[in-house]
């Protein structure tokens, strides 16, 4: 009996693995959309995976509590040249399921080359995001998003 409990426990705790990494497959895929929307200033791809209640806060503290807020926000940010001038390198993503059904996602991007509205050049930008992830219907959303920025400490 002890060996058919052991058995259905490794079972069950492989199953469970590969599910988690199955999900973390998916929920990396999702953040490379969104970058890719962001490249492409393609606000549809950029917020496909937000939940429509979505709470949204940028580096600036703008804060947009639905996508559709956030679509808006978007399309005008992606008109500012200066803003779209920067090139974005991703330095990591750390992924943390909570349950079956949340993720943590915490990642840092780093934006060179962009400008302020006067067009002198900005430093180097280091912005962390926090994203809270939850699976509805078989399929996960984006349900927060905190990005915060940190200038380099000398």
């Amino acid at each position: 009996m002890k060996q058919l409990v052991f058995i259905l426990s490794l079972l069950l705790s492989l199953s469970l693995h590969s599910q988690t990494e199955n999900d973390k497959k998916e929920i990396k895929n999702i953040i490379k959309t969104m970058a890719e929307g962001w490249k492409e200033k393609d606000v549809e791809k950029t917020t496909k995976h937000y939940d429509d209640k979505v709470d949204w806060t940028n580096a600036f503290g703008d804060r947009m509590q639905s996508k559709a807020d956030l679509k808006a926000l978007l399309t005008e940010i992606y008109s500012l040249d200066f803003v779209m001038k920067g090139k974005s390198e991703s330095q990591y993503k750390d992924i943390k399921f909570l349950t079956s059904k949340i993720a943590l996602v915490r990642s840092k991007t780093v934006v060179k080359g962009q400008e302020w509205g006067d067009g002198t050049a900005m430093k180097d930008r280091h912005n962390h995001h926090l994203m809270v992830f939850q699976k509805k219907d078989k399929e996960w959303k984006v349900i927060s998003h905190l990005i915060s920025q940190a200038w380099i400490k000398k």
